[in-house]
């Protein structure tokens, strides 16, 4: 077998160039690659389209590539939590694709399935309709969309092994197995790197087979968005 592991974030990323198209895993904050976000802040490419669930916050995740001005267009289904972003779209600076979550999702797989577009009902009679073919299956209409084209795919997992198996954790799991099964190049950063053999094949999430280059980060914060509580009574004995 191969042997796909890479040093370091800064390797990992050491080919992507200026413009490029990549997807970036995670749901929110949770799952997000950081240490290859960091290394692209360091790399400073720029011109990039970014396909991800979220734009991040001001201060962490795709938001500080937005604040280091590498990102031109944004592809999303979700972008609340982000003044920067909000002002670089209100400003013209930023072209914003925003999609169904779903949509999004689909899309994602139909790319790593080699499906080279999908039919769906979310978005027919909306914005997100103008200029795109709409076809009606049994009486209902359904909109065309495009499989995304993604250079490269970052993705953060669980855990992984040298052979570029992947498990993922719990939320992580909402974007980043769709996402490493769709890029040309998949890149995935993992907090456990094990000898291949040492997962259990019955829990593998994502093969190796889509998985072209894997290290094992540090470092992460693990940020959460927005944090509830709820003050609860307890009867302690």
């Amino acid at each position: 077998m191969i042997d796909k592991r890479v040093k370091d974030a800064d390797e990992a990323v050491r080919d992507i160039p200026d413009n490029a198209t990549l997807m970036l895993g995670g749901f929110g904050l949770c799952g997000i690659p950081e240490n290859c976000i960091a290394a692209l802040l360091k790399k400073g490419v720029k011109g990039l389209t970014c396909i991800s669930n979220n734009a991040g916050v001001d201060d962490f995740g795709i938001g500080l590539m937005l604040k280091q001005k590498q990102v031109k267009k944004m592809i999303a289904s979700y972008v609340g939590e982000n003044a920067e972003f909000e002002r670089q779209l209100l400003s013209g600076e930023l072209e914003v694709e925003l999609i169904p979550q779903g949509t999004l999702a689909t899309r994602c797989m139909a790319a790593g399935y080699g499906l080279p577009a999908i039919y769906t009902p979310a978005g027919v009679g909306t914005e997100v309709a103008e200029g795109k073919e709409i076809r009606k299956f049994n009486g209902k209409e359904y909109l065309l969309e495009y499989a995304f084209d993604a250079d490269y795919a970052i993705v953060k997992a669980w855990k992984g092994d040298t052979d570029g198996n992947l498990i993922f954790a719990a939320t992580a799991r909402n974007f980043n197995p769709l996402m490493a099964m769709a890029g040309k190049i998949t890149i995935a950063e993992v907090e456990e790197l094990l000898p291949a053999g040492e997962l259990d094949p019955n829990n593998i999430h994502t093969p190796g087979i889509y998985v072209h280059r894997i290290f094992q980060g540090k470092g992460y914060e693990k940020r959460i968005e927005q944090r509830t509580l709820s003050n609860l009574k307890l009867n302690v004995r």
